[in-house]
């Protein structure tokens, strides 16, 4: 879906949402055809952060990383507060947004695939198996159990995301697309990060292309930035939910599961709040680049 030259800033948006959910549908396509359930026209969407993990994959994706010397652990650390600084004001400045887009993932160009999913793998065990949620992790069994399949939907990077998906035997993920070529990363991104508007049209065209039936269709998350992907499904959940999108459920009569109790909750609270999907699919360019991002 190529981008037209002469058109309006929203309408520019528009299109890399779209070019960013196709691409994601087009990614997830192999992993989804690896088996075919009993159940082809129900399915579940789950995204991952302070949904099916407590906290932000990507924080501790990066952190995993600038331990292996990626970057230093004061980019991470600065990427930390801007994070909650958005979340706060819940404002971005198009220019910082703009910039991290265009150099999304710079701090891999020039590196090969296998070299970044080696450590994706590495970091994963480290430090992110502990952390998902039993609860939600149940939820995605449930509709395994019945002959549905279950992808997960996220802004991280496709390749963290299939490596969640795989560890927890799930169909498959739609991510955040990277650039490639020749199996080495350019350091750009196929459109926008997989998040809001963009994972809607993920999820339409991998329902058009494996005949799902989204009446049959259920989405899992914790954010408001998801209203448009629980929108479109017969069965809308909301997980852990934020405040926005707790009111959201409750008007319209969707379902709401919080696995967070007491200290627990206080404790992953800040990390899940670094979750937003509006960024988290950005957050490895803001930290490379050492520029500031939009929170």
């Amino acid at each position: 879906m190529p981008l037209l030259p002469w058109v309006g800033r929203r309408d520019l948006s528009k299109q890399r949402a779209e070019l960013a959910g196709y691409a994601a549908a087009a990614a997830a396509e192999v992993e989804a055809a690896l088996d075919v359930p009993a159940d082809l026209t129900g399915a579940a969407f789950f995204d991952v952060d302070n949904t099916m993990m407590m906290g932000a994959s990507i924080y501790h994706f990066a952190k995993g990383l600038a331990a292996r010397k990626y970057f230093t652990s004061r980019d991470v650390a600065v990427f930390f507060w801007q994070q909650v600084k958005f979340r706060i004001a819940g404002t971005e400045d198009p220019d910082d947004v703009r910039a991290v887009r265009d150099n999304a993932l710079a701090f891999v160009a020039g590196r090969t695939v296998e070299e970044i999913v080696n450590a994706g793998e590495e970091i994963y065990d480290e430090s992110m198996a502990d952390r998902i949620w039993t609860g939600t992790r149940a939820l995605a069994q449930q509709h395994l159990d019945v002959g549905q399949r279950v992808w997960l939907i996220t802004a991280t990077p496709i390749e963290l995301a299939s490596l969640i998906s795989q560890r927890l035997g799930l169909t498959g993920a739609l991510g955040t697309v990277s650039e490639i070529e020749d199996g080495i990363y350019t350091g750009r991104l196929v459109g926008e990060p997989m998040h809001g508007e963009a994972k809607a049209v993920a999820i339409r065209a991998l329902a058009e292309r494996e005949g799902l039936d989204l009446a049959r269709c259920a989405a899992y998350s914790d954010s408001a930035n998801d209203v448009p992907m629980l929108s479109m499904v017969g069965r809308p959940v909301v997980v852990n939910p934020d405040g926005e999108l707790k009111a959201i459920a409750r008007a319209r009569g969707w379902e709401i599961r919080d696995f967070r109790t007491g200290r627990k909750a206080a404790r992953v609270g800040l990390p899940s709040a670094l979750a937003a999907g509006a960024v988290a699919g950005a957050i490895v360019g803001a930290l490379a680049v050492r520029r500031r991002y939009r929170y």
